[in-house]
């Protein structure tokens, strides 16, 4: 338990750090939205009709340490503001719809890769010289290996464009209403997130695979395992119950990690496709200087990684007796 509190601890001071590195990297960019709209009328707008600009967006002027207590007074009352690029749609609202389609798409994807790989690399580790070993590791490493973007651009234009497969991109056919008790609109959903899905999964499988593979096979020369061996256990009892629950230690912090991080969309991912993701409204809003949509966004995937650390220390309780 004081483990937990310990990092407990470190984390509430991560998430005020990270908090302020918030606040300070939109302000630290030349130009704000008002500003840039001001400049885009060539002069048509009044002084009057911009300081009304920054009232109507709720943008605090005046020193920093002002600003800088307004923003932690509408977080803590649950406040992002308003956007920018999609106003009068609050903040909350954008991040909300974005966030939705992330989790169909990368979230999916990432837990299929993770658990794919990690059952396929104890696998290779325990029946070494194998199919697995040999095959499969070389083919998802060299898949690993490409760029992430030229493979997603590679598969859009075989199956999408040239064969026509899959559709070219966005995340539901456009002229469907958005209706998830239509089984029309939930099969255009599934057809338009397959592609992406397989392409993350065809990159990202080969790392997983590869590190659960190594970390078995450095506990498969421990004594206990040689100890569970010569008692007579079943091969599927050492393998899982004694050797791939340890091995699977340092992976598990990598998932809870890219678990933190698919709440920020899979970028080059959401571009390819026209992925309406977390990703693809994180580039509008740096595009727009949409300050309030990059806070939200960025305390989004700071306070996601952060509870999926602490998730992950959690889980290291349950699995390692050391750890207690």
């Amino acid at each position: 338990m004081r483990f937990l509190l310990r990092r407990l601890g470190f984390y509430l001071i991560a998430l005020l750090v990270a908090v302020t590195i918030n606040f300070l990297i939109p302000r630290m960019m030349a130009g704000d939205p008002v500003q840039i709209m001001f400049a885009r009328f060539q002069g048509r707008l009044s002084p009057e009709s911009m300081e009304s600009l920054y009232q109507t967006f709720g943008f605090v002027r005046g020193p920093l340490h002002e600003q800088y207590a307004a923003y932690m007074s509408s977080l803590l009352q649950g406040n992002l503001g308003i956007s920018v690029a999609f106003f009068p749609v609050p903040v909350a609202q954008v991040i909300g719809s974005a966030l939705a389609w992330t989790l169909r798409l990368v979230g999916l994807a990432t837990i299929i890769s993770f658990t794919g790989g990690t059952l396929l690399g104890v696998i290779a580790a325990w029946r070494r010289g194998g199919f697995v070993d040999t095959i499969v590791l070389p083919i998802t490493g060299i898949l690993n290996s490409f760029p992430y973007f030229w493979l997603a651009m590679l598969a859009l234009y075989i199956f999408a464009l040239h064969l026509g497969w899959f559709p070219l991109g966005q995340a539901a056919d456009t002229d469907l209403i958005q209706d998830w008790s239509d089984p029309v609109y939930v099969m255009s959903v599934i057809q338009h997130m397959l592609l992406p899905a397989i392409t993350i999964v065809v990159t990202s499988v080969g790392g997983w695979l590869l590190g659960m593979r190594n970390n078995m096979i450095g506990v498969l020369a421990e004594d206990y395992i040689t100890l569970a061996q010569a008692k007579g256990l079943p091969d599927t009892r050492v393998m899982l119950t004694y050797a791939a629950r340890n091995a699977i230690l340092p992976s598990l912090t990598g998932f809870a990690m890219s678990l933190g991080f698919v709440l920020g969309g899979a970028l080059l991912t959401e571009i390819v496709f026209s992925y309406p993701g977390m990703g693809f409204t994180l580039l509008n809003a740096v595009n727009t200087r949409d300050y309030p949509l990059m806070q939200g966004i960025f305390l989004i995937i700071t306070v996601a990684v952060l509870v999926a650390n602490l998730i992950a220390d959690m889980a290291y309780v349950m699995l390692d007796p050391r750890a207690r």
